[in-house]
């Protein structure tokens, strides 16, 4: 029973995280769900794949209604023995967006019982990690996946901390199971921001080991993360391989062309550009938003209130008093220099305030560790704004050019800071000696940065250069007046957040000296401290996200209305292609209703998103007619959207007579310019100059030849061909070297890629049926893969706990 007892406070600290995680989420307890605008992508891209599943309780690993065609991989497709995604699930049991939150959670809690903080403080902890502003906003804008990744990170680095503790047993399973969630959340920009404070964290602990002289247990150590990790990466062998293949399909992959649309030479081969990886890059003083929210503006969105000038300017220009109040709800107060602010990533200020005492007061060197990677992350989120550290990752740092948005490595230390502050508070209570003095001099620094930011308040000037479009929009005098009102209520919002998070220092400040004088009690204290902690961060972040973001889910399952375009398309019921021209390539909103060449996502196909940077934005019609583009949805000046048919599509497979032969994807490229593409095909002999050696390069054209779409599903395509010569075929589907098997009268071929982006196929003279089946190997191979590796990792688990339990024994 005593045993039992010392899990009642981890129990109610489960329960408490439950029953927050709900209430702050509470309309899901009505069956309602938050709105997140990625998802509305994602469910637009995935409509065919979801149907397919649902239908016919497999999966299609391909689907035609997004960038013309690729594979689900990035989608959401479900793998087989995928053991590791029902431990997931199990811990994500709560209703949506409640489940991330609940394991942010949990996840910080575990990470903090690690450093043997008591339940009480660990709760606490818990809660201001969770609640930290960019974990929520993430949440409400759907980026679910990094959610995800970013709530196993404390579970992994709790793994890794036991495991240098020479804990190899407890260490290692969690390492293990850590890992194991960490890559299947299947966000590796994360992932990759984890491995890399990791790295920091494997300097200091190696440094410890060298000065205790124990370095002969770095290779049980090292033997104990590379079972972990092993085990860890194989359970995730069949998402892992996926996502290898598609990588090189996609915009992340290696640029083969020379040139840019614009005729340019292309500077480099990164996948990204230096200024796509570094668009959104904080600036330097803009970070200080992490203690006072709105520092900086807040949002693009932010709501100034009645009793801003923003509200009088619009009063004054003759609205009525509704339509200024609805005016001032979403104003852009963000004057940093990103080109979108959702939110302000804050910590808390009493987070901050906590973090400064326990580099004071903590006697645990590990907390330099925790320092290092907070600044480390720091500076390399002011990505341009430090340019010399972001080009030397970016030139010399393996994979760090793949990912964008180098802000989002921030994450680190809204990790590193919550860790830092409980561990000041734990120190405080604990260790006696020179509590005053490390009281007061975080009082000194903190306080201080309050006061010295009110003092340089005069250094800003509150503007943007966005600010010049107000002018320019509303004329000279109107739009000077609604600049000079916007700076007004940027200049109020500095100065109120300051005050505010002065506040909140003074209350951390104040509780703590009450009790350092012996006026409140220790669990007093800490609740105390405790709900401000919390309640502040709660406050923030629903100014960003809050009950009025929820909806039906039927509206997010159908966030999409078909209109009366998609209506008159949907009549016709053959196979073809639609562009929807407002899309831009960058909306899924057509695919929810049709076989579209757009879509929304971080790696788009990038054979596709080429064809539209190079030709199809340049009116190239050609290749609209090759894709099979029968139907182009346009908007006309009073912003009606209206179908036209374009007669000319080639439809879904045609014989050429000519093989025109180019030597690189340059020339490939250009040869589209003007293309005859009922006609002709264009091959690369470098990527496939052998299989044309011998073959013919001109084919006798019968006019009465014939192949025809029979079957149509996205994973199996079955055609009849009828020609009375032996022939060329070009099939307007997107070409993927991985996982499609061609069949000729059950005979197996080999297709080959034409026109830059299209499978092209030799068929023989007379009467065929022609297959193309999605069978991808990279799926089953896998699949075997994750299974042995899953069963290995429960005999690992039974084996370690019968040893240790065998050692109990004998000790």
């Amino acid at each position: 029973m005593k045993q039992l007892q010392k899990f009642y406070p981890h129990l109610l600290a489960i329960l408490g995280f439950i029953l927050i995680s709900l209430v702050y989420f509470s309309p899901v307890l009505q069956g309602k769900t938050i709105y997140q605008s990625d998802i509305v992508q994602y469910t637009g891209m995935a409509k065919e794949q979801n149907d397919f599943r649902a239908e016919n309780h497999t999966e299609p690993y391909w689907t035609n209604s997004a960038f013309g065609g690729m594979p689900t991989y990035q989608l959401g497709a479900k793998y087989p023995n995928d053991y590791i995604g029902m431990l997931d699930d199990a811990l994500r049991f709560l209703p949506r967006p409640a489940d991330y939150l609940f394991l942010y959670f949990l996840s910080f809690y575990g990470l903090l019982l690690v450093f043997r903080v008591d339940p009480l403080k660990a709760f606490f902890g818990a809660l201001a990690f969770g609640f930290s502003t960019y974990l929520i906003i993430i949440l409400g804008v759907g980026h679910n996946a990094k959610a995800h990744a970013i709530a196993y990170m404390p579970m992994v680095i709790a793994g890794f901390i036991l495991v240098f503790r020479k804990r190899y047993l407890h260490g290692g399973i969690l390492t293990m199971l850590a890992v194991a969630l960490e890559i299947n959340a299947n966000h590796f920009q994360m992932t990759y921001y984890l491995f890399l404070l990791l790295l920091v964290f494997s300097v200091y602990f190696t440094y410890r080991l060298y000065q205790d002289k124990e370095l002969k247990e770095l290779p049980k150590i090292i033997g104990t993360f590379a079972i972990a990790v092993i085990f860890a990466i194989g359970a995730n062998a069949t998402n892992l391989l996926a996502t290898k293949e598609y990588a090189s399909f996609s915009t992340r992959s290696k640029n083969e062309l020379t040139f840019n649309p614009n005729g340019s030479k292309v500077t480099t081969d990164n996948a990204l550009s230096r200024e796509y990886i570094t668009e959104y890059s904080y600036g330097i003083a803009e970070s200080l938003n992490l203690i006072a929210p709105r520092l900086f503006g807040g949002s693009n969105a932010e709501n100034v209130g009645t009793d801003s000038k923003l509200y009088e300017f619009i009063i004054n220009q003759g609205a009525s008093p509704s339509e200024a109040e609805e005016f001032a709800e979403n104003v852009p107060t963000y004057w940093g220099n990103q080109p979108i602010v959702a939110a302000p990533a804050y910590i808390g200020a009493i987070v901050f305030f906590l973090a400064i005492l326990g580099l004071f007061h903590d006697k645990r060197k590990i907390k330099y560790a925790f320092l290092t990677g907070a600044i480390f992350s720091l500076f390399l989120s002011w990505g341009k704004n430090l340019g010399f550290l972001t080009d030397f990752f970016i030139d010399f740092v393996p994979m760090y050019d793949k990912f964008r948005a180098v802000s989002s490595i921030q994450v680190l230390l809204e990790l590193c800071m919550p860790v830092l502050a409980i561990m000041g508070l734990q120190s405080f209570f604990i260790e006696k000696e020179d509590q005053w003095k490390s009281l007061k001099y975080t009082g000194i620094v903190t306080l201080g940065l309050v006061v010295l930011l009110f003092l340089a308040k005069g250094m800003f000037d509150f503007t943007t250069a966005n600010d010049n479009y107000y002018i320019k929009a509303y004329g000279e005098e109107m739009g000077t007046a609604f600049v000079n009102a916007l700076k007004a209520d940027r200049a109020s919002l500095y100065t109120a957040d300051l005050l505010r998070s002065g506040f909140f220092m003074l209350v951390a400040f104040g509780v703590l000296w009450s009790y350092y004088k012996g006026k409140l009690a220790q669990n007093t204290a800490i609740i105390i401290i405790g709900i401000f902690m919390v309640g502040d961060l709660v406050f923030i972040d629903k100014n960003y996200v809050n009950n009025k973001d929820f909806v039906s889910k039927r509206e997010m399952a159908e966030p999409f209305e078909a209109k009366e375009s998609d209506m008159l398309i949907l009549q016709d019921t053959t196979h073809y292609r639609v562009f929807e021209v407002s899309g831009n390539m960058s909306s899924a909103r057509a695919s929810f209703f049709h076989k579209s060449i757009g879509g929304y996502h971080a790696a788009k196909p990038r054979r596709m998103q080429q064809l539209f940077d190079y030709q199809i934005a340049k009116n190239n019609k050609e290749v609209l007619d090759m894709l099979n583009i029968k139907y182009i949805i346009q908007t006309d000046e009073k912003g009606k959207e209206f179908p036209t048919v374009n007669p000319d599509a080639n439809g879904n497979a045609w014989f050429v007579s000519q093989l025109k032969m180019v030597n690189s994807a340059d020339e490939e490229m250009k040869a589209l310019d003007k293309l005859d593409s009922k006609n002709v095909a264009v091959i690369n002999l470098y990527e496939f100059g052998s299989r044309f050696k011998t073959e013919p390069k001109i084919f006798t054209k019968d006019s009465l030849a014939t192949i025809k779409l029979d079957l149509y599903r996205p994973n199996h395509l079955v055609y009849t061909s009828n020609n009375a010569n032996d022939g060329f075929a070009v099939f307007s589907e997107v070409y993927y070297k991985d996982g499609w098997n061609v069949t000729i009268d059950g005979e197996k071929r080999t297709n080959i890629r034409v026109n830059y982006t299209l499978r092209g196929l030799n068929i023989p003279a007379g009467k065929h049926t022609i297959e193309f089946k999605f069978e991808p190997q990279v799926v089953k191979t896998g699949s075997m893969i994750t299974l042995f590796s899953s069963i290995g990792m429960v005999l690992l688990i039974i084996g370690g706990v019968y040893f240790e339990k065998r050692k109990k024994k004998r000790i």
